[in-house]
């Protein structure tokens, strides 16, 4: 069923429908950004003599700029279009990061990778504003899922791919992928319809936009998202890595390996996601998610055996799945359609803050108490966010307040 909603034109009438495939090339060319790597996050430390503190930085460096342009770019997107802002990311982000390759030392490669979070600030929002402008309801909700599975399936081939690249030319062979980028950007080009530029000017445009992210119901998403990804990007794709290689002497290709567990369940759990949340609803299924985070990072806190860290991912993994799908779909579902970029991208700018935060937390708590006691710490702040899930999201499904706020304003 084709949607109604804007694509960065204010004009009616129908819009042709892209490929489902080329959504995909934005999604899994923004992932790109640090599941590529994250199997030499240990040969980089060792080669530049980075702290745990600077290799966090690295990892956070691609998340920063989100915080404050990712919705700057959903603006421009409701404005402008959706082309006209995805295709100069991607181009960004290729050239960033494939130069990364090259990069002398610790600060050419801290400041490339920053560039290439500036291009990575628009692609896997933007590519969930597309599904939300031309697909409804349940359909939406299962291309969503589709998404993000797709997104954490591509984590199966990443790590490895990243751990057998450093195996074979080093640390800086995993930046040579990033060109493909490119390539990507002349395939949106080509295939997403062009866009009309909005009508009015840019300040009716936030007036009308910023009741609607005042809402509850947008609010609730928002900060348990944050929060989430603190846990995924801080616990996971740092503080494993690093434990792998320091507990058990494990070589990239080896912890490249393990980092793709969670792909497995995740991608089941994310497939799945639209029979469970048409059973049991988005509380129960948010629920089961962070009770299995809880389970993972505990596992991994207090029984130090590999065979337990790769359960632990493995139940991450699964717990991935149900969260990130149904906090977009929940998102996207509140969102009016002429303010969909710019919602969908604030609760994205905030993902990209616990994004950084996660990092840098972790780098500080693994050189002040280990990783067994950062996964524990991690554990309890999913717990935490388990028993508050409820009142952070007692709001979600008021989809239709949300957008009578924007008529009104409009």
């Amino acid at each position: 069923m084709s949607s109604g909603g804007s694509s960065g034109s204010a004009a009616p009438g129908p819009i042709l429908r892209p490929s489902f495939a080329v959504i995909l090339t934005i999604t899994l060319t923004g992932i790109m950004a640090n599941g590529l790597i994250t199997a030499a996050l240990p040969d980089i430390q060792d080669d530049l003599r980075l702290s745990g503190s600077q290799l966090g930085m690295l990892v956070a460096a691609t998340t920063t700029p989100g915080i404050l342009l990712a919705p700057i770019i959903g603006v421009l997107a409701d404005r402008f279009g959706r082309r006209e802002v995805v295709v100069p990311c991607l181009a960004l982000f290729g050239v960033s990061g494939g130069l990364a390759a090259f990069a002398p030392g610790f600060g050419a490669l801290l400041f490339l990778r920053f560039l290439q979070g500036v291009g990575s600030a628009g692609l896997v929002n933007l590519a969930v504003v597309l599904i939300s402008d031309h697909w409804e309801g349940e359909e939406r909700t299962r291309y969503i899922g589709r998404n993000s599975a797709a997104l954490t399936a591509s984590i199966v081939v990443l790590p490895p791919l990243g751990g057998l690249l450093t195996g074979l030319g080093g640390w800086r062979a995993t930046f040579i992928p990033y060109w493909i980028a490119l390539v990507s950007a002349a395939v949106v080009w080509i295939q997403l319809p062009r866009s009309t530029r909005r009508e009015g000017t840019l300040r009716a445009q936030l007036q009308q936009t910023v009741p609607v992210l005042r809402t509850p119901a947008v609010l609730g998403p928002v900060v348990l998202g944050m929060f989430v990804f603190v846990l995924i990007f801080g616990l996971f794709l740092t503080a494993v890595p690093l434990y792998l290689d320091d507990e058990f002497g494990m070589g990239p290709t080896g912890r490249g390996i393990v980092l793709g567990l969670p792909a497995i369940t995740s991608t089941i759990s994310a497939l799945s996601l639209g029979r469970l949340r048409a059973r049991f609803g988005l509380g129960p299924v948010l629920t089961a998610g962070l009770v299995l985070f809880v389970a993972g990072f505990g596992l991994a806190a207090g029984v130090p055996l590999i065979a337990a860290v790769c359960v632990a991912s493995l139940l991450y993994g699964a717990g991935d799945g149900l969260i990130i799908a149904s906090l977009q779909d929940t998102v996207a579902n509140v969102a009016p359609p002429e303010a969909r970029g710019t919602v969908i991208a604030t609760w994205v700018g905030f993902a990209r803050f616990g994004q950084t935060v996660g990092p840098l937390a972790t780098g500080v708590g693994l050189d002040a108490f280990g990783a067994r006691w950062v996964f524990g710490i991690g554990a309890g702040i999913a717990s935490l966010l388990a028993l508050a899930r409820g009142r952070l999201l007692a709001a979600a499904g008021e989809s239709g307040r949300a957008e009578k706020l924007a008529s009104r304003s409009g």
